[in-house]
């Protein structure tokens, strides 16, 4: 039997909510997206039975982006390593292909399915988003409907939309440059 896992966990208050940040050593394992409080930030955490999590200090520069993001700061965090190893290849190949999606653009999810390799598949990019891990890493607020259309408004599609507002109106004012690029980052 092999010794537990260790995740560490951060949670932090942004302009957009709580969000709480999983992971090890050397990947992001899950951020939430934007919670009321930081409990309810913290209960949105999905770790595997046999994993031990711990909260602390974790990844302090990816927290400071993330609050910075929050507040209006352009970031598309495409340096940030992710556990993608649930994911089966061509869910990895969506996972890609939205991580792409620039800051304050969007695709259709048969744009993101022709990405990755299969222009019919835009259900499972849709499957593959309902189910993201990672909010504002990877970016499936900016996965729209041909047309533009946010669908249903669940709390999710409000999400997406304000998170796509944020973006937006960035880039409206005219102070927003493109993303910055940044060497890649590990945890510490």
């Amino acid at each position: 039997m092999s010794a537990p896992r260790l995740l560490q966990v951060a949670a932090m208050e942004t302009d957009l909510g709580w969000l709480a940040l999983v992971g090890d050593a050397t990947r992001v394992h899950q951020v939430t997206f934007p919670r009321a409080s930081r409990k309810a930030a913290l209960l949105a955490i999905d770790v595997p039975a046999e994993a031990m999590v711990r909260e602390c200090d974790w990844y302090p520069a990816l927290v400071r982006r993330l609050q910075e993001y929050a507040a209006g700061a352009p970031d598309d965090f495409r340096d940030v390593a992710l556990d993608l190893d649930h994911l089966t290849p061509f869910q990895r190949r969506i996972v890609k292909a939205c991580r792409a999606i620039g800051y304050g653009q969007t695709a259709s999810y048969g744009e993101v399915a022709a990405a990755a390799g299969n222009a019919r598949a835009a259900r499972a990019v849709g499957n593959t988003m309902a189910a993201n891990r990672f909010a504002l890493l990877v970016p499936c607020h900016r996965v729209v409907h041909r047309g533009g259309d946010v669908g249903r408004l669940s709390g999710a599609a409000r999400q997406r939309l304000r998170l796509r507002r944020l973006e937006s109106l960035d880039l409206a004012s005219g102070t927003v440059h493109p993303p910055r690029r940044r060497r890649a980052a590990t945890p510490r």
